[in-house]
């Protein structure tokens, strides 16, 4: 379980450091029902990132991902599509990255964000850890690793839920602050948003690169194993 830990970390922080998703949460904390929006937001996200990671254990079981002790071929293809899917995207973010930090933008939708409904809220939530297009596969390439593993299902549920904590951290942390600091943690939480919005196009872009070139080499050298 160790070595398949270590595998899905580098996914899991991949998940983590979503500047966006960052933003977000600490828009919503900032209004009227931040604590329970908020709460609201993050548990969302964990059962979109959840969900995604079951189905692709429920997937990979009857798919016969691990052939053996070995991932089986189809593994090595999904992790080659992957990757080069996050190049590409990571090649899409530096040319659209603005000249200047300091002009970056919100998307437009964050505007109403105060106006969002606990219902909205929570499936906001679930839109951006399962529906984000860095999420998303870096989710399931971590579902895809430990199903081919060869884990007792056991061990497969606790390895997912490992990916699921770390990669939730970028939300866990501005929400515990808020609960813990109260008022006093909105001028902490506002310093790290405006950091997340200077450089979010820069970081999504370096995390795809690196992230797609782990995900095209392990596709490799499945195939060629």
């Amino acid at each position: 379980m160790g070595q398949t830990l270590g595998d899905v970390l580098g996914f899991a922080a991949g998940v983590a450091i979503s500047p966006l998703p960052i933003v977000a949460i600490i828009l919503i904390l900032a209004t009227p029902r931040g604590r329970l929006n908020g709460s609201l937001f993050t548990i969302g996200w964990l059962v979109g990132l959840s969900a995604l990671g079951a189905v692709m254990l429920a997937i990979g079981g009857p798919a016969g991902s691990a052939a053996g002790k070995q991932p089986a071929t189809w593994v090595g293809g999904l992790k080659i599509g992957l990757g080069v899917l996050l190049v590409l995207f990571a090649v899409r973010q530096w040319r659209r990255r603005p000249a200047d930090a300091s002009q970056a933008q919100l998307p437009k939708w964050m505007a109403a964000i105060d106006r969002f409904t606990p219902v909205k809220t929570l499936g906001l939530g679930l839109a951006l850890s399962a529906a984000n297009l860095k999420n998303a596969p870096l989710t399931i390439a971590a579902g895809a690793t430990i199903s081919a593993s060869g884990l007792p299902l056991g061990q497969q549920v606790g390895s997912l839920a490992v990916f699921v904590v770390i990669g939730s951290l970028g939300l866990l942390v501005p929400l515990a602050v808020f609960l813990l600091m109260g008022e006093r943690a909105r001028r902490t939480l506002g310093n790290w948003k405006d950091w997340a919005v200077r450089h979010n196009t820069a970081v999504m872009a370096v995390l795809f690169f690196v992230l797609g070139l782990k995900l095209f080499g392990d596709g490799i050298g499945i195939l060629t194993s």
